[in-house]
């Protein structure tokens, strides 16, 4: 239940202001403020509140309430490339691993879609599997704000009690999820690898542990929705179905600035960004055998000639001869590449989490008992430096005819 301490409220009218249902009011007569029955305790004035005075008491859900839960949701998350607006590749892969979920629980998927201008993009997460899209619009919403985005979000989440909602494990994601669930007193588990519903029709979510040595398998039995983040690349895309179509619903936004503390003043994409690795199709991957430096031009020239991308393991971005957002691993991206060639990289667990749902991987190292080997489908027990100059030989000859 919402509750107010009449001592610590001065009648400011914040509360009444940033609710999305107008369900609390400041009295006239008391000059205090008012619970009405619409509250959905979705937080929001709560954390608006710069007095302190309103508090939400939480109780564990019992089974029968736990039954008033269904249906999977999805954050939309989209960017913005150049003057067009699209649906990030981590919301399509979570809108199939949803559909899934959704079928063993005999429940529908609906994607929770925020922004401004941003319409067009309902018909095409229709086609790619939505049963529902909740669509909020606003121009507070027409770039991401931790504010504006988790107010509405769990202003859906409230009213509509959904069992299961995922989000991207993208920087916005990871700053977007955890708000929630404090707002709403939930669990989230971060950075999940697996997703499946188990005999008791709960969300067993697997991630790595303990510096990626274990995969973890974590429940939520006591809480609604079960929440998640997801790193991209783990699931596939869905296919796209022209013929599909849904339910869309329009949500009224009741955001005002007062309720947004942070607001963009200037955005600046470095070099170091507009290298995304997450969506190459061919990486070639180098570790700490590669030496020094200088040595890794001879792998830029390789992928160049096969036109990928250079990528690493950890050991070379904590040197800083590699950019972080070139980094596979635990710590760093996780791709799906058709193919990756992993040059002088032993295999550590951390790194194979990152790398795993490639297509074809082929490794190359001197070690013939180094991990790597076990995961990939084509192996070379051999030196880099002399395989590596012969296979750009090769490579530049075969461009020549």
């Amino acid at each position: 239940m919402l509750k107010i301490d009449i001592d610590a409220c001065t009648g400011c009218k914040i509360c009444e202001k940033v609710c999305p249902f107008a369900a609390i009011i400041v009295e006239p007569e008391t000059k205090k403020a008012k619970v009405l029955d619409g509250c959905t305790l979705c937080g929001t004035c709560v954390n608006a509140c710069p007095f302190d005075a309103l508090s939400i008491e939480r109780k564990a859900v019992s089974e029968e309430d736990l039954a008033l839960y269904t249906d999977v949701f999805v954050w939309g998350e989209w960017e913005r490339k150049g003057e067009d607006i699209h649906i990030k590749g981590v919301a399509l892969e979570l809108l199939e691993k949803g559909k899934e979920l959704a079928e063993k629980l005999g429940e529908s998927v609906a994607v929770m879609l925020l922004g401004k201008d941003v319409e067009h993009l309902v018909s095409e997460l229709f086609q790619y599997g939505a049963d529902k899209v909740y669509l909020a619009e606003h121009e507070l919403l027409e770039n991401y704000s931790t504010d504006g985005f988790a107010t509405v979000i769990s202003s859906i989440i409230a009213a509509d009690k959904p069992s299961i909602v995922l989000y991207g494990a993208t920087p916005n994601g990871r700053d977007l999820a955890p708000r929630i669930a404090a707002r709403l007193a939930l669990g989230l588990t971060a950075d999940c690898t697996g997703l499946d519903i188990n005999a008791n029709r709960q969300l067993v979510q697997t991630r790595p542990a303990f510096g990626g040595n274990i995969m973890a398998s974590i429940l939520s039995p006591y809480t609604r929705p079960q929440m998640s983040t997801v790193r991209p690349n783990v699931f596939p895309k869905p296919s796209l179905d022209e013929t599909r179509t849904g339910v869309l619903e329009k949500i009224e936004v009741n955001l005002k600035p007062l309720s947004i503390r942070t607001k963009i003043e200037e955005e600046t994409i470095s070099s170091e960004d507009s290298i995304n690795i997450e969506e190459s199709h061919l990486l070639v991957s180098i570790g700490r055998g590669i030496g020094s430096k200088e040595n890794i031009k001879m792998i830029e020239e390789l992928a160049k000639e096969l036109e990928g991308t250079v990528s690493s393991s950890r050991p070379l971005v904590d040197l800083g001869w590699i950019p972080h957002p070139q980094q596979v691993g635990q710590s760093g991206r996780t791709v799906a590449p058709n193919l990756y060639i992993a040059l002088a990289i032993s295999g550590a667990i951390q790194h194979l989490v990152g790398m795993s749902h490639a297509n074809t991987v082929v490794a190359i190292n001197k070690d013939p008992e180094a991990p790597i080997f076990g995961l990939a489908d084509f192996g070379i027990v051999g030196d880099i430096f002399e395989i590596i100059p012969e296979f750009i030989k090769i490579l530049k000859a075969e461009k020549n005819k």
